[in-house]
Order: structure tokens, then C-alpha cells, then sequence
């Protein structure tokens, strides 16, 4: 098998093939395209999602096999078990799938890989931003431009991202959801001292805008659905090699490949300040809401 930094530079190579094919359907440089959008499960998927999974699929699998490694993708997941490899692809082609309809530009491409329940490698392109973002387990996060992708073929020249530091946690910034909110959510963010919003699409997205240093805190409340393991595997581990933080309310970490790709409950992505006290704040605050309207 592959040592990691070969299959870092596969991945990072699947990740910019992929935001080109996404960016020729988004800017309608596709001949004879129609942006066909059907519904699975309430969420919108178009032909530019399928396209992509297709993609990247074909380019993993042509380069390291189905031997070492599972593969789960948004667009060909069926209910099923955990698979049984240790090393899984876990995929999402087009995150924020409703942003690239509205032509928001927040849509991005998700590629991790996890071993054990939990994310080593990952990759998350934001086509528009013509950013793609990287990062090894224990070995930092770091970000490439689309003007630098020919220069890293040969040198390999990056730089190395960490999330914003603040003074008070009346400083954070939040990014939230445009389309995933609920009276629960808007109750929480009300309650809790965040100085700013920024409405910003994917998660990927979102994320991207923390190791930025635009925003500081982002937070998903499960309701009727949940985000799934392609929404968080890949953006939670760029988080947290860039310094922050990425955990379920409680302080327990996120697990892949369980069985179930659904990630219930209250999670919290943060710069890492103010970590466990907004996670203790967000608890209490979740406890009143539901006392008052049970």
C-alpha cells in the first residue's frame, strides 16, 4: 500500500479534478447541460452531484484499489453496516448542493479518509474560493491556491492555516446554517454570547471560514435529520489540525463507519477558546428550551 503523503497527493489532485467538473456545471460551460434537480430524502441532488461522485470514485479506486480501503460516497450509499476495511473513504462530491443551486458559490468537494471511527487524511476544495484545503492526522492543515497547484506538482509550496484566537468569548463569531434552521437553533444562538452571525452555505464552507480566521464557532442541532458522516468527516479533521476543536456537546468525539451515517445530537466546531464553556452553556440553554416546550 501507498505510504500517506502518496495518498494525500491522489486525494488533493482528486480534490481540484473535481472542483473543475463542478465549476463547468455551475458556470453552465457544459454543453447541452440542464441542472436536472431531483429530492432524496427532502435534500436536492443534480447531475453535477452524480458526476462528481462518478469521478471521484473512478480516480480513487483506479489509483489505490477496493482491497485496502472501503468507500462510502453521499451519491452511492446504500443502508447498510459498517464496512469492514480499516481505511474508509468517506465522500461527499458536492456539499451544500442548495448553495450551488441558488449560486451562492458556498459549495465544496469533502474527501476523507478514516481508520478506526475517525478521520486521518483529508481534503475539502471550495471550488469558487479556488481554495483547496488539506490535512494529515498529527501533521498540521494547510491550504493551497488554484494559482499554486502547478507550483505544489513540483515544490510542493503551501501554507500552513490556524484558527483566530480571541480575547473574550463575546469576540466569536458565529457562521450558521441558511437553510438548516430550526426554532431550537435560533433559540440556543440567541441565548449564547456571540457577538456576530455570518450565514455561510456547506460545511465545508463553514469551516473554511474558521481556519480563516473570518468566523470562530459553528454548531449543529440534529432535528427531523441529522448531518451525515460526508458532511463532517473531512471538514472536522482541517479543524482540528488548524487548532481547533470539533466535538458532540458532551465532549465526546465524532465517530465514522459505524453503521450509522447519521452524527445525532448537538455538535460544536470552535477555534478551540471557550470550547467546553460553550458546549456547558449550550447544554443548559438546550435543557430550558425543551422544558418550555414539552
Amino acid at each position: 500500500m501507498k505510504d500517506i503523503q502518496e495518498i494525500l497527493a491522489i486525494a488533493c489532485s482528486v480534490g481540484w479534478g473535481a472542483a473543475d467538473i463542478l465549476q463547468s456545471y455551475y458556470h453552465g460551460t457544459v454543453k447541452d447541460f440542464d441542472l436536472e434537480v431531483q429530492y432524496k430524502q427532502n435534500e436536492p441532488v443534480t447531475v453535477a452531484d452524480v458526476a462528481v461522485s462518478q469521478y471521484i470514485l473512478e480516480k480513487l479506486q483506479g489509483s489505490l484499489g477496493n482491497e485496502d480501503f472501503g468507500y462510502i460516497s453521499e451519491e452511492t450509499y446504500k443502508v447498510q453496516g459498517a464496512l469492514s476495511q480499516e481505511l474508509v473513504w468517506i465522500i461527499d462530491p458536492l456539499d451544500g448542493t442548495r448553495d450551488f443551486i441558488q449560486k451562492t458559490g458556498e459549495y465544496a468537494v469533502h474527501i476523507a479518509l478514516v481508520k478506526e471511527k475517525r478521520p486521518i487524511l483529508a481534503v475539502v476544495a471550495v471550488p469558487e474560493a479556488e481554495k483547496l484545503y488539506y490535512a494529515i492526522k498529527g501533521g498540521g492543515a494547510f491550504v493551497e491556491t488554484r494559482d499554486s497547484h502547478s507550483e505544489r506538482l513540483r515544490q510542493r509550496q503551501s501554507q500552513k492555516i490556524q484558527v483566530s484566537s480571541r480575547e473574550n468569548i463575546q469576540d466569536l463569531t458565529v457562521v450558521v446554517s441558511r437553510s438548516h434552521r430550526n426554532e431550537r437553533l435560533d433559540y440556543l444562538l440567541e441565548k449564547l454570547p456571540f457577538a456576530n452571525q455570518k450565514a455561510i452555505g456547506s460545511v465545508g464552507c463553514k469551516i473554511a471560514t474558521i481556519v480563516e480566521q473570518k468566523a470562530d464557532v459553528y454548531i449543529s442541532l440534529s432535528g427531523k435529520s441529522a448531518p451525515k458522516d460526508w458532511d463532517i468527516a473531512a471538514p472536522e479533521l482541517i479543524l482540528t489540525e488548524a487548532g481547533g476543536k470539533y466535538t458532540h456537546f458532551d465532549g465526546t468525539p465524532l465517530q465514522y463507519n459505524t453503521g450509522d451515517i447519521n452524527q445525532w445530537g448537538a455538535v460544536l466546531a470552535s477555534n478551540g477558546q471557550f470550547h467546553e464553556e460553550l458546549c456547558q452553556q449550550g447544554e443548559v440553554i438546550l435543557g430550558e428550551f425543551d422544558n418550555l416546550t414539552n
